[in-house]
């Protein structure tokens, strides 16, 4: 399954907030209402939108998320706690925290064109796994400065997590450690996520 491209109003009125995907607010559906307060949901559809939360916030594919599933099967603690640290500390979702992309699909498009250095190098994968200690930065070029100014300037009012320090004067940022789960920014149960794709194996 690709990524999704489609209406992002539409995932929002059915999973809730995803601010990865869209910081705007849909206006309420009265009839919507109504129709949701007569649905009675089975076990495997609160499993499924978790899912679909986690996907579509992030940005990912179904075989995306599946192969993160699985990497946070094999390590050390928690499955859903490893799987929200792995997802945290994706490069776009980085640079989304900092306040440096409005939406994690922004994010992903100054990674893809190459307007983003780590560590004083150009990384163009969005999917990159930030460690504590990595710098955050943009290309040395008027377009690539002025387009994370803007985006800065704008998310100026939101507070960034802990585990991450910005400093907009130079356009850097700082991972200072691996992402606390209280610092997580999406409402999310994590073991329904973990139970849906225990159930499809």
């Amino acid at each position: 399954m690709s990524r999704y491209r489609g209406p992002r109003f539409k995932k929002i009125r059915r999973l809730g907030a995803l601010p990865g995907l869209t910081s705007k607010i849909p206006r309420p559906r009265s009839n919507l209402k109504k129709k949701l307060r007569f649905r009675k949901k089975s076990q495997y559809s609160f499993r499924l939108e978790e899912k679909q939360k986690l996907r579509f916030h992030y940005g990912l594919t179904e075989r995306q998320l599946l192969r993160y599933v699985h990497i946070a099967g094999k390590a050390k603690g928690s499955t859903g706690q490893v799987l929200l640290q792995l997802l945290e500390m994706r490069l776009d979702n980085i640079l989304f925290r900092l306040g440096m992309a409005s939406t994690i699909p922004g994010a992903r498009q100054l990674v893809n064109h190459r307007h983003i250095l780590v560590n004083g190098r150009i990384v163009d994968i969005p999917s990159y796994r930030c460690k504590p200690r990595d710098i955050i930065a943009t290309k040395d070029k008027q377009r690539s400065k002025a387009l994370i100014q803007n985006n800065i300037a704008l998310s100026s009012h939101e507070e960034v997590p802990k585990h991450l320090t910005i400093d907009s004067f130079h356009n850097k940022g700082l991972v200072n450690q691996i992402i606390d789960s209280k610092w997580i920014g999406l409402k999310i149960n994590e073991l329904l996520v973990v139970e849906y794709y225990s159930r499809q194996t």
